[in-house]
């Protein structure tokens, strides 16, 4: 049986497409679209294939990335609504509305 060694993937163009689903390419996303303005978790999911938003969340501050969260009342693709939300961006680029 042969042993496979994963190799290092480094976060760039080329493999932060949303068909890579690795956690790498995920923050690359991720982050690459909070320094665009706020993002959902609805949206994180649907746009950037995302399945789990507030993991990479954690993983991004933890890199010394300063995300802000802001909870709120959404509504899902088939119309059901959902409290507590997660509404991501970065301390510098707070959403309108909302105090840093």
């Amino acid at each position: 049986m042969q042993t496979k060694k994963m190799a290092d993937h480094q976060a760039s163009h080329e493999n932060t497409h949303v068909e890579n689903t690795s956690g790498t390419a995920q923050r690359a996303r991720l982050l690459e679209r909070l320094q665009a303005g706020p993002i959902d978790t609805f949206t994180a999911i649907r746009e950037l294939n995302i399945v789990r938003p507030g993991a990479r969340i954690n993983e991004l501050r933890a890199l010394g990335h300063k995300i802000l969260t802001h909870r709120l009342t959404l509504t899902d693709d088939q119309g059901r609504t959902h409290q507590g939300m997660a509404l991501y961006y970065l301390s510098n680029n707070p959403p309108a509305g909302v105090a840093a």
